[in-house]
């Protein structure tokens, strides 16, 4: 078995090979060649802490295996390390036996952020000069990183339910050499193209908070009750997703499919627009958004990756299991 610790993958993987890695994972799995395991996450009644497994097969990409892991809220006062916490474990899919172990803390970051960027690439208008953010946290930067690579962005903007936090993306700003203002909801019309990466259970930005032809990226919903934007944006927008049960259980449409406002059958999979096989956006004016809810098979694509480059530069630790 093959193992890549934590403290390696930064050194090891990319931007760059993450979106190519979920790009392609996704791809597959509009065409039926990969597909997710129903999800488990769990309140374990410890910590205050949310633990599970999500997993899959990927044909195309020769991957199977599954992500554990989840959400330690207090980590970071207690221990001094961040909240959430995950190993990948690969398995060959000839035999079934274990591959290989990742550290999967900076992959999650790093997956999810690619996750958006494939869809601003795929949805958002070629002349998007806006980025928003709503969200400040520590995955807002690695967000903010990933999407500014997809367009000739002029300008950012942001806003948190905590303004202190702000700090986070005004430093991507001024590593990208762009001005940074913070907004409040409404000023968030500007915006050409937003994300929103927080862990609401409560609706964010509202409907009328969109301009037309602006591109929404919803990144933080992946749990049933959770909620970033009101319900009647969705209705408004051409809806794409990860993956469609997922979006419609777990992820930002749980809400509107709810209401009756839209069905499953009015969101695409992104992969789709990714294989050509849908238009994606049709129109200057027209809102898309993406609903990404985090599936198992990023994880994979992602560890698969790294664990190919650990191999090829020779810093995979190697143990008999």
């Amino acid at each position: 078995m093959l193992i890549v610790p934590e403290a390696a993958i930064a050194d090891l993987m990319t931007r760059e090979a993450a979106f190519d890695a979920v790009e392609k994972v996704f791809a597959a799995m509009a065409t039926g060649d990969a597909y997710n395991f129903p999800v488990i996450r769990e309140a374990i009644g410890h910590e205050d802490a949310l633990y599970g497994f999500k997993g899959g097969f990927d044909r195309t990409g020769h991957s199977l295996g599954l992500k554990a892991g989840g959400y330690w809220p207090n980590n970071l006062d207690k221990h001094g390390i961040i909240n959430h916490q995950s190993t990948v474990f690969l398995f060959d899919p000839d035999t079934g036996r274990v591959r290989a172990m990742v550290g999967g803390n900076l992959l999650t970051a790093l997956r999810t952020a690619a996750a958006s960027s494939v869809s601003i690439r795929h949805l958002a208008r070629p002349d998007a000069k806006v980025i928003g953010m709503i969200g400040a946290g520590h995955q807002a930067a690695f967000q903010l990183r990933a999407a500014l690579a997809q367009r000739d962005f002029a300008k950012i903007i942001g806003w948190n339910l905590h303004p202190e936090m702000l700090p986070n993306l005004q430093k991507v700003a001024d590593e990208a050499g762009l001005p940074f203002e913070a907004v409040e909801l409404d000023g968030l019309r500007e915006a050409d193209v937003l994300i929103s990466i927080t862990s609401s259970f409560a609706p964010i930005l509202q409907a009328d908070q969109v301009s037309p032809g602006a591109h929404i990226a919803c990144m933080g919903t992946d749990t049933k009750g959770k909620q970033e934007v009101d319900a009647a944006l969705l209705a408004r927008a051409t809806v794409f997703t990860d993956e469609v049960a997922q979006s419609i259980s777990i992820g930002e449409a749980q809400h509107a499919v709810a209401k009756e406002l839209i069905t499953e059958h009015d969101i695409t999979q992104i992969g789709e627009v990714i294989n050509k096989t849908h238009p994606g956006r049709t129109s200057a004016e027209e809102i898309t958004l993406f609903d990404g809810t985090g599936v198992g098979l990023q994880d994979l694509a992602v560890a698969a990756s790294v664990v190919d480059l650990a191999v090829a530069r020779g810093v995979a630790q190697e143990v008999d299991f």
